[in-house]
C-alpha cells in the first residue's frame, strides 16, 4: 500500500566553483537532527516528485535550480515508517541562502569534501551516482 510511504524528493544540488575548474556540492544542515544531507522534502499531496524536489531546493537552500539527470531513489525507515526519496541532479541557477527554521547553514564544498561531511551512508552513495553520471554525459 503506497499510502503508508512517506514520499519525498530532493536534488544533488551542484554548481561550478568560483574558483577552481572543479564542481561544488550544496549540503543542509538541519538543527532538528543535527544532520548534514542533501536538500530534500516530503511531497505535498497530488505534487510530482520533480516538481517537490525543485520547490524543496528553493526553500531550503535558497537557489533556483535546473533540474538535470534522474537519480537513485533512496528507500528508508523513518520512525517505523517506510520513505521513499526521488533525486535528480540539479544546477544552482541563481539565488541566495537565509537561514531558516529548517535549515540554519549550508556548504558548498567539493565532492570528496562532501563525501566526508554528509551524515548518512546513503547520501554519500548520491554523490558517486551523480559523478557517474556527469561522466557519462
Amino acid at each position: 500500500m503506497t499510502d503508508s510511504i512517506i514520499q519525498a524528493a530532493g536534488c544533488v544540488l551542484w554548481r561550478g566553483s568560483p574558483l577552481a575548474e572543479e564542481l561544488e556540492i550544496c549540503l543542509v544542515h538541519r538543527p532538528k537532527y543535527d544532520d548534514w544531507s542533501h536538500p530534500k522534502g516530503k511531497l505535498k499531496r497530488g505534487e510530482a516528485p520533480l516538481s517537490g524536489a525543485v520547490r524543496e531546493v528553493e526553500e531550503e537552500t535558497g537557489y533556483r535550480c535546473q533540474p538535470g539527470p534522474r537519480l537513485p531513489t533512496t528507500h528508508y525507515f523513518v520512525k517505523g515508517r517506510a520513505k521513499q526519496v526521488s533525486y535528480w541532479a540539479a544546477e544552482a541557477t541563481d539565488g541566495h541562502f537565509t537561514p531558516n527554521q529548517e535549515v540554519d547553514q549550508v556548504r558548498w564544498l567539493t565532492p570528496a569534501a562532501a563525501r566526508d561531511q554528509l551524515t548518512q551512508p546513503r547520501d554519500r552513495e548520491l554523490i558517486d551516482e551523480f559523478l557517474a553520471t556527469l561522466r557519462h554525459a
